[in-house]
């Protein structure tokens, strides 16, 4: 992918100094860059499930363990007890 990019002169000079201080083009500066940046904010998303695990919310519900496959036969059992059938 191309890109084309505008730079505040800060931001230039900070450029120019790596590119001369690493023997590297801008480019392989600005794609390591983007890894560094890359992995500071992946390493920095939680992990959905391990959020729930962490706070207790996996496993706090009760139920009947096969609440998951048998759920429409349930309701209707207790749809059935507290309406009668129709």
């Amino acid at each position: 992918m191309r890109i084309s990019a505008r730079l505040d002169e800060e931001r230039t000079q900070k450029l120019e100094f790596l590119t001369e201080a690493t023997h590297l083009g801008k480019s392989e500066i600005l794609k390591a860059a983007i890894d560094v940046y890359y992995q500071q904010f992946a390493a920095s998303r939680p992990n959905p499930a391990e959020v729930l695990r962490r706070t207790g919310f996996i496993g706090s519900g009760e139920g009947p363990s096969d609440l998951s496959s048998r759920y429409k036969e349930l309701l209707t059992e207790d749809l059935a007890a507290k309406h009668g059938y129709r």
